[in-house]
């Protein structure tokens, strides 16, 4: 029986799994959302999770630990200094899925991994700026 197998091994060697976690949870951090397979997606989510429970109290015993899995000092620094903050009063589910449907080539669900309270990226800021301005051009018009 296979009852309460722990993980995912999505088809890979440890080395290999390990280190596609630990740049797809770094990733996260940095951009605040990732796109990426269902599969993959969950599986960083339990990583990201447990970081971000550990980043909510700052200390030198929870860096080193975040440190052995995220070696980029900017990405750990953002971690505990405003992500790990953000989600001060936040019991859990830090992170959301949404689903973007199925990848042309292999049929492979595509999803949108993202923090809860992220911050709008300056990319979707411009793209907001462009809709305020047509529909104010709209109501002009009108």
């Amino acid at each position: 029986m296979k009852h309460r197998i722990g993980f995912n091994r999505l088809s890979r060697k440890a080395g290999h799994r390990k280190s596609l976690i630990r740049n797809m949870v770094s990733s996260l951090f940095k951009h605040e959302r990732i796109k990426t397979t269902r599969a993959k997606a969950k599986e960083a989510r339990r990583f990201a999770e447990k970081m971000i429970t550990r980043a909510k109290t700052d200390s030198v015993h929870n860096r080193r630990i975040i440190a052995r899995r995220i070696w980029e000092k900017s990405v750990l620094a953002k971690l505990f200094t405003e992500i790990g903050p953000r989600f001060k009063d936040r019991l859990g589910g830090y992170t959301r899925i949404i689903r973007l449907g199925q990848r042309y080539g292999d049929a492979a669900d595509l999803v949108f991994l993202e923090l809860v309270d992220r911050k709008e990226s300056q990319i979707d800021k411009k793209k907001k700026v462009k809709k305020e301005k047509a529909v104010t051009e709209e109501a002009a018009k009108e």
